[in-house]
């Protein structure tokens, strides 16, 4: 064989694959495919401490929702729906049931109506947006019962409202804000919006820059005016925002316990009585445990109606 032929690199025979068979790569390549399962095993010790710690409680609950256990001897009577029954027979717990529907309500109309103005304010080009927006979610990150606390000094009678009515001459429209049965629940009402209202304006404001502004450029070239540039633009493509804010503070609302019993404990009367508070009540002054569960069942059920009609709603709008 001469040099040049040395020199030339060998050619492959006609229908012959010139690319080496490695018995490693396949099997490398085997491994990774079977360990795509092991991740599974990872949800194992989450799974676990779900079971324990929600599913457990929450099968026992239903169980002792069908007894008279009084939360404390281990002695107890099977007594099957009539917990149930009792709740809708029950003056008190009609009432409850009636106050937790009006702060439902209540709060995911007001909180969202002034968390979308907050987000299309702080959504301008004004220098202090960064300010505000920080300024408006601030209350959102203290704890409610810290947050309640304080309400319930500044709207006592002496507290800091009233005091600032006086001193401007407006004597005429101080109040007993939390003992008077009328004003006591619209009052806690405005608390939770006061709250969570900036928390409300992150989502929508979140909604509004992920619009593209050629689209309002284009609204503003045909003449559209604010009005009709938000009902026919901003609106509709806000419909994602507004889902998930209406769905948090209608949960919210039903679930509303901290803010009642630091700032009227119920009261006056049972004039802000919500589900959460009037199990509370039950199950740890009255020793009704039995009752009190079966009262936070039908919470829970009430949660998940409503949350279900209204997401369905709201989806639907979203599709049109």
């Amino acid at each position: 064989m001469t040099q040049r032929e040395l020199a030339e690199p060998r050619t492959a025979a006609p229908g012959r694959s010139t690319t080496p068979r490695s018995g490693p790569a396949r099997t490398r390549k085997r491994r990774v495919g079977a360990g795509t399962r092991a991740p599974w095993w990872f949800l194992l010790p989450a799974l676990a401490i779900f079971t324990l710690i929600v599913v457990i409680p929450s099968w026992r609950g239903a169980f002792y929702s069908l007894t008279d256990w009084d939360g404390l001897s281990p002695q107890f009577n099977f007594v099957g729906l009539d917990n149930f029954f009792k709740v809708f027979r029950d003056s008190a717990a009609g009432a409850s049931i009636m106050n937790t529907a009006f702060y439902a309500v209540g709060i995911m109309v007001v909180q969202n109506f002034i968390g979308l103005l907050l987000a299309l304010g702080v959504n301008s080009a004004i220098r202090s947006r960064n300010w505000l927006r920080v300024l408006f979610f601030a209350p959102a990150v203290v704890t409610p019962l810290v947050v309640a606390n304080l309400w319930q000094y500044i709207l006592s009678p002496q507290g800091a409202l009233n005091t600032a009515l006086r001193a401007v001459g407006l004597d005429f429209l101080a109040q007993d804000w939390l003992g008077n049965a009328q004003l006591a629940l619209p009052a806690i009402i405005s608390v939770v919006v006061w709250q969570f209202a900036g928390y409300s304006m992150v989502i929508f404001l979140a909604g509004l820059q992920s619009i593209p502004e050629d689209i309002y450029e284009a609204s503003s070239l045909d003449g559209a005016g604010s009005f009709k540039t938000f009902w026919n633009i901003t609106r509709p493509l806000l419909a994602p925002s507004m889902t998930i804010n209406l769905m948090l503070s209608l949960i919210g609302g039903l679930k509303l316990f901290d803010q009642v019993l630091i700032m009227t404990q119920g009261g006056p009367g049972s004039a802000t009585e919500s589900l959460s508070t009037i199990a509370y009540k039950d199950a740890f002054q009255f020793q009704l445990f039995g009752y009190s569960t079966a009262l936070t069942l039908v919470l829970t059920a009430f949660v998940a109606v409503a949350s279900l009609i209204q997401f369905t709603l709201l989806r639907r709008g979203e599709d049109k």
